[in-house]
Parts: C-alpha cells; structure tokens; sequence
C-alpha cells in the first residue's frame, strides 16, 4: 500500500491508499522540528488502530511546500517503512506538464500535484481553488498546462490577523452564519458575515475576473478541508474534490512505476 504525504505549511496530512482508494487519513500540526521517531510513533498507533501496521505499507511520496520537514518524513520512510520516499518535482516524479509561469520553480508542490489531478479528473479548461494556509486561485488550460494563478491569505489566516490586531474582537469558529442578512447586529455576528460573506465575495469576483480572461468555458473544482463550507452557499463550484492532493500523488506513483 502507497503512503502518501502531503506536508502543508499548517498541517501534515498522511494518507493510507490501497491504489487509488483511500483507506485511512490523518493530519498533524506541522512543526519542521518533528523528528522521524515522533512521526512513527504516531502514525503507527494511528495505522494500528485502522487495523493495519507498518508493513503494510510498499511505498512513499511525498509533495511539500516545508524544506525543512523533507529530511525527517525521507528519514521515516527509510528507517520505520523501508522504503525510499519518492519527492513530486523530483525525478524519477517529476511533474510531467507545462508550466507556463516566469518563475515556474517557485510553483508550490501542492499546487502543481491539483493541477496534475485536476486535469487527469476533469476536462478543458480548469480553475483549481485550494482553501488551505493561503487561498490559490490557479488556472489549468484544456492541455494540462499550468498557466498561473492567484495567492490570497487563507480565512484562518485573515481571522488571525484580524483578533491579534483588534484588541476588543473575539475569537470566533469559522462557519455560514445562521441568519442570511448581512447587516449584524452584534459583534460577532459582524465579525461572522465579514469573514464568512467576504470571503465567498472575494473568491467569486477573482473567480469571475479569471473566466473572463480565460475566455474560454471553464470549469472550477475546489479543494481543501473548507471547501465544502462555501460551496454550500455560493453557485461558482462545479465540483468539490477534497483529496486532489492526495489523488494527484497516488497518480504520480502509478506513472513513475508504470514501466
């Protein structure tokens, strides 16, 4: 089975797949300080408690946007799985599409694995939102080429900012407020449409300003653990995938071993 690793600037997320399925997944906080002995420990009483144990594991890739994680997760596949992680972007995965940027590479690892995904699962021309640290707005033509895109702050990143800097503001959950009008009535509430509304407001308009340079039909998949949060309330996704990552990195496995 295919260990596949997804290291985020927030989170690590580890997912078990038996081909493309996706038999168990779990996330921690990511810190470039956690050694291998702490990864395996944890990710073996997780794989444990799934029913499966390290042997099970044949294999492991890697996409990361942290250099400084890259060492210890390619310590943990060596010494506790025995095995040689594979890095996306790096032979024998490279990324195997255009990238038609002026820098192409400074396009994070993330970033590239959803556009590869993206393009294997739908056709034409894509828009690929990620709601992660950052919010990416990324743009894949009919051809799978990537042709660049848009970096935003993250909605926990925004809420973030917005509690450090306002003394009186209270911490609040991220979540469609209860009540649809947008004028609050209480701080929170205001605080709840500000973000919540503002968001959605934001990502539609980007979405809007980048279809019409595309000019060309288009279609928007989304992803990321707050995906399905929006989608709900606003009609610009066209399909929600929130394991493009980990699918994308399952893809790049089978084609460095399809040979």
């Amino acid at each position: 089975m295919l260990l596949a690793i997804d290291a985020g600037n927030t989170n690590v997320v580890f997912a078990l797949l038996d081909g493309r399925a996706i038999k168990g997944r779990w996330r921690i906080a990511t810190d470039p300080r956690r050694t291998a002995d702490e990864y395996a420990v944890w990710l073996s009483q997780l794989l444990s408690l799934e029913g499966y144990d390290r042997s099970d594991v044949t294999g492991v890739i890697v996409s990361t946007v942290v250099p400084r994680a890259t060492h210890n997760l390619q310590v943990l596949a060596d010494k506790y799985f025995k095995t040689n992680a594979l890095i996306a972007g790096q032979p024998p995965v490279e990324y195997g599409m255009a990238i038609d940027v002026a820098e192409p590479q400074s396009l994070g690892a993330d970033r590239a694995v959803n556009a590869i995904a993206a393009h294997a699962l739908h056709e034409g021309d894509l828009i690929v939102i990620d709601f992660g640290t950052a919010t990416t707005v990324d743009w894949i033509d009919y051809r799978g080429s990537y042709k660049g895109g848009i970096i935003a702050p993250g909605i926990n990143l925004s809420l973030d900012a917005l509690v450090a800097a306002a003394a009186k503001l209270p911490r609040i959950g991220i979540e469609a407020p209860a009540d649809p009008t947008v004028i609050g009535r209480d701080t929170v509430s205001q605080m709840q449409i500000g973000i919540y509304w503002g968001y959605i407001a934001m990502i539609e308009g980007l979405v809007a300003r980048m279809k019409a340079e595309v000019g060309r039909p288009v279609t928007v998949v989304s992803t990321g653990g707050l995906a399905v949060l929006f989608e709900k309330n606003s009609p610009i996704f066209d399909a929600i995938e929130p394991d493009l990552t980990i699918q994308g990195l399952a893809m790049m496995w089978e084609r460095a071993h399809a040979n």
